[in-house]
């Protein structure tokens, strides 16, 4: 599954980009993000599906718990839910 930003989201990020505040424009409180739940924000882009999304975590993040994937599933989800994210719709090729 890849998922993008919505298109109604706006957002303020902090220079380091370690933190960033969205707000869905039909929303009334803004959401903020840091730590890893910006990483993850940051690795939305329309292009990295899911696992690759988790992978690059994997790459960057200790995972002791093994808990990581589960927990990025959800984090997605709930990004889903309250709208800031999309599930891109990806156009079939003809062969």
């Amino acid at each position: 599954m890849i998922y993008r930003h919505s298109t109604l989201v706006a957002e303020v990020r902090t220079e380091s980009a370690n933190r960033v505040a969205l707000l869905h424009l039909d929303a009334t409180q803004p959401v903020v993000l840091d730590g890893t739940a910006a990483a993850i924000w940051e690795l939305i882009d329309g292009r990295r599906d899911q696992s690759a999304v988790i992978a690059e975590l994997e790459a960057t993040f200790e995972d002791n718990s093994n808990q990581l994937a589960h927990q990025v599933e959800a984090f997605l989800a709930s990004l889903e839910a309250r709208r800031l994210i999309e599930r891109r719709l990806i156009e079939l090729q003809a062969s």
